[in-house]
């Protein structure tokens, strides 16, 4: 009976331990997020999130697309050959491709312009409430045609593939769930 005693007590007192430095962690963590940020030459921008807009990545904006069986078409152009793409099909995709990289530069440019724009009203203390509106108006509308860019290029590439090619392509990205794939003859 001491022994097990002896153990319980053991057993609580590193599971206190380990919960009040679990918690002191989280405490810290969650008081300072933001902590570095200041010295960011956009504030609200990892500069790792600039160079994604500046070079036309996905970012996940064409999730809705991309798990609902539209596949990107810059995947499909890595896949080309575990998908069996012939040469025509190959040669749709990066056309595909190479027009939403084009839009997606120029607008990912466009939404670093209009954070740097904002960061400088800030830290200028030159912000007002009609520039504040206008910035933030402008900077969602460019979200906007950024996500209908990349997912536009998935409807595109959807129609050049197979419906077999669609489900590999499912499977090869990890998504496939084994269920059948709505038909994808309203696409085509």
């Amino acid at each position: 009976m001491v022994i097990l005693r002896l153990f319980l007590r053991k057993v609580v007192t590193v599971c206190l331990a380990l919960f009040i430095s679990a918690h002191t962690g989280y405490a810290q963590h969650h008081h300072l997020p933001y902590a570095g940020g200041e010295r960011r030459s956009i504030k609200a921008l990892s500069p790792e999130l600039v160079q994604d807009y500046l070079n036309g990545k996905g970012m996940g904006l064409s999730l809705a697309a991309e798990l609902n069986h539209y596949p990107g078409p810059a995947h499909v152009l890595e896949l080309a050959s575990e998908l069996n793409l012939h040469e025509g099909q190959k040669l749709k995709i990066q056309v595909i491709f190479d027009k939403m990289h084009r839009q997606a530069v120029d607008i990912g440019k466009a939404i670093v312009d209009q954070e740097r724009k904002l960061d400088e009203q800030f830290k200028k203390r030159a912000i007002d409430s009609d520039s504040l509106r206008r910035i933030v108006r402008d900077s969602s509308l460019l979200h906007g045609e950024l996500r209908i860019a990349h997912m536009q290029a998935h409807i595109e590439a959807a129609q050049v593939l197979t419906q077999e090619q669609i489900q590999q392509y499912d499977k090869l990205r990890g998504y496939y769930t084994g269920m059948e794939h709505p038909s994808q003859s309203h696409i085509r």
